[in-house]
């Protein structure tokens, strides 16, 4: 019985090809199966990045794994099942696999899902971390995210419309352009100073300084940066 393979979670960084680390094109080069996340895997945002860093990605073997953004929780618990059985299947060959993911592998990453199941039933598995939206999009904008002393906060869209962004330091505000027009009424009320980056790396980068400079119709990939005014 063959050695059962290893799956690695890889962050390609938020949008620009030389935000690549060097082990992640080491381990793109090296994977015998690149594993995609979506339905087609030549038109992932995650595969776009990566095979302009590493032009043998095209002569890859590819696989899809398809986790659409569903409200229904049951649902999507079976799209993680599917996904981490197409990959087991995989590792049982023996084969090293890698699963590519837009940005960092430890930061909201749909792999982390994957990860659960395959270490349950006891696939090795390996994280390997890229650069972040959140610290490509305070360099795009050209502002530091905290100095000194100044504590940090991550806030993974408007679950809680009572959020006075009110604490001291920083707060990054992610996955928030289904809720814009109500993510711009909390900072404006909270007189921070904001930075907005749409695109973050890509060719359709935008940035934005001051909550009225946000567009309400901005896309997906929308990262706020909310400072403390000074």
């Amino acid at each position: 019985m063959a050695e059962k393979g290893i799956a690695y979670g890889v962050g390609v960084g938020p949008g620009d090809p030389e935000e690549m680390t060097l082990k992640a094109v080491r381990l793109i080069r090296e994977g015998d199966v690149i594993a995609v996340p979506g339905k087609d895997p030549k038109e992932s945002v995650a595969y776009k990045i990566a095979v302009q860093s590493v032009p043998e990605l095209a002569e890859k073997e590819l696989i899809a794994i398809d986790m659409p953004m569903v409200k229904d929780r049951a649902k999507i618990e079976e799209n993680h099942r599917k996904g981490a059985e197409i990959i087991k299947e995989i590792l049982d060959t023996g084969k090293n696999l890698v699963y590519i993911t837009l940005g960092d592998s430890t930061i909201y990453c749909t792999f982390t899902y994957l990860q659960h199941y395959l270490e349950a039933d006891g696939y090795e598995v390996h994280l390997v971390n890229g650069i972040s939206s959140i610290c490509a999009a305070a360099a795009a904008a050209n502002v530091p995210i905290v100095e000194w002393d100044e504590p940090f906060h991550v806030i993974p869209g408007v679950h809680n419309t009572e959020d006075k962004l009110d604490k001291p330091g920083t707060y990054v505000l992610m996955k928030t352009a289904s809720h814009v027009k109500e993510v711009k009424d909390l900072l404006r009320a909270s007189g921070r100073d904001v930075y907005a980056v749409e695109n973050c790396g890509m060719e359709t980068q935008r940035i934005f300084h001051g909550v009225d400079a946000i567009p309400d119709d901005v896309g997906y990939f929308l990262l706020i940066i909310a400072k403390e005014a000074k």
